[in-house]
């Protein structure tokens, strides 16, 4: 089964951004910022993906990557 894997951690290491400050960015509860970085977020409510997407000036398939098994 694929699964998607969430680049949010890498992308905010690169920029210099906290999970605080970037929850303060975008108006997404911390523990929520904190389960994306670490890709335990079980369910992505479409509004907060597209805040990342503008906050950070990115486009969706920057920050999601669907992660194929392997054989």
């Amino acid at each position: 089964m694929n699964t998607v894997r969430i680049k949010l951690a890498a992308i905010l290491e690169e920029r210099g951004i906290s999970q605080r400050e970037f929850s303060r960015m975008t108006g997404i509860r911390h523990p929520s910022i904190g389960e994306m970085c670490a890709n335990k977020t079980v369910r992505l409510p479409l509004e907060n993906l597209a805040k990342v997407c503008e906050v950070l000036d990115i486009e969706i398939t920057d920050i999601l990557e669907l992660e194929k098994p392997r054989d």
